[in-house]
């Protein structure tokens, strides 16, 4: 199926310097390592899960605040072999932990199994998550099939069960959530119309959040607009922490005259007057999350 003193003056002064150097290298530090908690997630699945790729409301869903790798593929087993589709064999989900390491991420959610066999799911499943261990994986969320077939209640409770054995793995009960909405689906009960591959976002969306993913939230990055000067080139790119990439960037207030800001967050330009301007910067997230900043931008006569 496709499925985060006092001294004398001589030395006074050598002390503020380096005293203010080591906060600008404390503010430096924490804009870096707000940047590195942004989580790299991958979604691995099958036909099902795939909707979410071809659904852009959903994706706005999910993506917000993390890294989000999508690995999605119809005809996907978790072992040995995946069904043929169109030609070709998807990757299974243990060869795609082989071959992609910890370029997945430190969490994985793995939606898959409708495709596979009833007696050798539990083994599989088991052979996944060491797999994915082994890989770098610190947070495996599995998610259980719609129990439209008898052998996919046996198989979620399979998916149960490792969770019993393994503390990191957490059940993302679709069952659960779905089972009495027989509207998100389309005719084998299966395959996700618009509002079910919404609300599948979603509930993977407050798993994610659950566990402490995302963070952090959306934030202006760029500490300071560097000084301009009239009749010289200017040039600054902006930068952004949180939410979810890409960004898109804008101006609350005209900016000086000579000057002009792309979408992508560049500002660039020749001044053609001095003075001290307040700027408003908005950045919008890929979820449509606003946030602004004001900064001063100087601009020197020439000399």
């Amino acid at each position: 199926m496709a499925s985060p003193l006092t001294t004398i003056p001589s030395v006074r002064g050598r002390l503020v310097v380096v005293i203010a150097s080591l906060v600008v290298l404390a503010a430096s530090s924490t804009t870096a390592s707000s940047a590195d908690t942004i989580s790299r997630v991958t979604l691995i699945g099958d036909s099902i899960a795939s909707a979410i790729l071809y659904t852009p409301p959903a994706l706005r869903l999910l993506k917000p605040g993390i890294d989000l790798r999508l690995e999605l593929e119809p005809c996907r087993r978790v072992a040995p072999n995946s069904c043929p589709y169109d030609g070709k064999r998807a990757q299974t989900v243990l060869e795609l932990v082989e071959s992609a390491g910890a370029s997945l991420g430190t969490t994985v959610i793995v939606a898959v199994g409708y495709n596979d066999f009833e007696a050798a799911y539990p083994d599989n499943v088991k052979d996944a998550i060491v797999a994915l261990r082994r890989a770098g994986v610190k947070r495996i969320l599995w998610v259980t099939l719609r129990a439209e077939r008898h052998s996919y209640l046996s198989m979620n409770d399979a998916i149960k069960a490792a969770a019993a054995l393994y503390p990191d793995l957490t059940v993302v009960d679709w069952n659960a959530h779905a089972r009495s909405h027989p509207n998100w689906f389309q005719d084998d009960g299966l395959h996700l119309k618009t509002e079910g591959t919404l609300r599948m976002a979603s509930l993977l969306r407050q798993a994610l959040v659950d566990l402490g993913i995302p963070t952090p939230p959306l934030a202006v990055a760029t500490p300071v607009l560097p000084r301009g000067t009239i009749g010289s080139s200017y040039g600054v790119r902006l930068s952004a922490v949180g939410g979810g990439t890409p960004y898109r960037w804008s101006s609350g207030l005209r900016l000086p005259r000579g000057l002009h800001l792309t979408p992508t967050g560049r500002i660039f330009g020749t001044p053609a007057r001095a003075g001290a301007f307040p700027v408003v910067i908005k950045v919008t997230d890929a979820a449509g999350t606003p946030v602004t900043k004001q900064f001063m931008l100087r601009v020197r006569p020439a000399a």
